[in-house]
C-alpha cells in the first residue's frame, strides 16, 4: 500500500470507509505501513469500528504489525475493548511476540497463569516441529494413548518390509487403496500420532472414532487443493468437521479457542498436537520415519 496513492485516492473523493467490500482501516493495519495507517485512521468517523467483530488494532496485533498497532493506538483506538471472546487486543498482544507493546493500565488483567503456561508451550512446540513441509499429510493426534494401544484399537497389523520399500519409494505410484491403509504411528509425550505423509487416511471419521473412545483426538488433512481441513473427534464420535487449524479467530470462538488461534497462527500441526495436549519434542512423528508403519483392515472408514 503506497501511501502517496492512497492519500491521492482519498483527496479525490474515495471513500475511507468502504473500499472493495471491506474497510480499508483493517487491510492496512493487516498489511500496510503505520503511514497508510495514520492517512487513513484521521479520516474515518470512528478508528474502533468493527468489521467481522474485531477492530483494525485487533487486525494489527494478529497480523504481527506492531508499527500500525502503535499507529492506531495514538489515533485513538482502544488497546483494552474487549472483541472476539473476551479478548482485547492489549490482552491479546500480552500472548505474542511484543508483550509491551502498550502499557496495562491499573485494574486491567493481565494473562492468568494457564494462558501464560500455554504462550510458553506454543512457542516450544512451534520450534519443537520447526519448518517441515507437511503438504498432502494426513494427521490424527490422540490424547493418552500410545503407538501400540493405537495399532491395537485400529486393529492394523505390520506392515512388511517389501511393502514399505515400494511405498517409501513412490506412494503416489501404489494404487490408491494400497497407499491409503498404511500408515505411521509414533508414541510422542502426551500421546500418539498417526500420520500418512501421501494422504488423508488418519483424518478419516471411522479412524478418528475408533482411536478416540475414551479420549480425544484432533484430525488434520493439509489438502494441496482446499487448504487445512480438521476435524475433532472424542469418546468414539466426531463432534467437529471441516475445521481450519491454523486459521485467525472465528467470530463466536471460546477465550480458549482465540488464544489458540492466535498462537499457533500457520501453524496447522503445532495447532492439532496441541489440541490434543500432545508435546512432541522433534517433527519425527509427522513426517517420519514413525515408530511403526502399520496396514490398515479393509472396512468403510468414513462411516463412524
Amino acid at each position: 500500500m503506497d501511501h502517496d496513492g492512497i492519500r491521492r485516492r482519498l483527496d479525490q473523493g474515495a471513500d475511507p470507509e468502504v473500499w472493495g467490500g471491506g474497510r480499508p482501516l483493517h487491510r492496512a493495519a493487516a498489511l500496510g505501513s503505520p503511514e497508510v495507517v495514520t492517512e487513513l485512521a484521521g479520516r474515518v468517523a470512528d478508528p474502533d469500528a468493527l468489521e467481522n467483530g474485531a477492530t483494525a488494532l485487533w487486525e494489527a496485533v494478529l497480523s504481527n504489525r506492531p508499527d500500525n498497532a502503535r499507529a492506531l493506538a495514538a489515533a485513538g483506538a482502544d488497546p483494552w475493548r474487549p472483541l472476539i471472546g473476551g479478548w482485547s487486543p492489549g490482552r491479546l498482544s500480552l500472548a505474542g511476540p511484543t508483550p509491551d507493546l502498550f502499557q496495562v493500565p491499573e485494574g486491567e488483567r493481565g494473562l492468568s497463569e494457564a494462558e501464560r503456561a500455554a504462550v510458553q508451550e506454543a512457542r516450544r512446540l512451534v520450534a519443537a516441529l520447526g519448518n517441515i513441509h507437511y503438504e498432502g499429510t494426513g494427521l490424527a493426534c490422540v490424547a493418552g494413548i500410545d503407538a501400540e494401544e493405537a495399532t491395537s484399537r485400529l486393529a492394523a497389523t505390520p506392515a512388511s518390509d517389501e511393502e514399505m520399500e515400494e511405498l517409501l519409494r513412490d506412494p503416489y505410484a501404489c494404487e490408491l487403496d494400497q497407499g491409503l491403509r498404511v500408515v505411521g504411528v509414533t508414541t510422542v509425550p502426551g500421546g500418539c500420532v498417526v500420520t500418512q505423509p501421501w494422504g488423508y487416511a488418519p483424518s478419516m471419521p471411522g479412524v478418528l472414532t475408533r482411536l478416540s473412545a475414551g479420549t480425544v483426538c484432533y484430525g488434520l488433512y493439509a489438502n494441496a487443493k482446499s487448504g487445512n481441513q480438521g476435524s475433532v473427534a472424542r469418546n468414539g464420535a466426531v463432534e467437529g468437521w471441516d475445521l481450519s487449524p491454523g486459521a485467525e479467530p472465528d467470530q463466536g470462538d471460546g477465550p480458549e479457542e482465540v488464544l489458540a488461534s492466535y498462537l499457533y497462527q500457520y501453524h496447522a500441526v503445532a495447532y492439532s498436537c496441541a489440541f490434543a495436549g500432545l508435546r512432541p519434542t522433534d517433527a519425527r512423528a509427522v513426517v517420519g520415519p514413525p515408530d511403526l508403519w502399520v496396514e490398515l483392515p479393509q472396512r468403510d472408514y468414513w462411516a463412524q
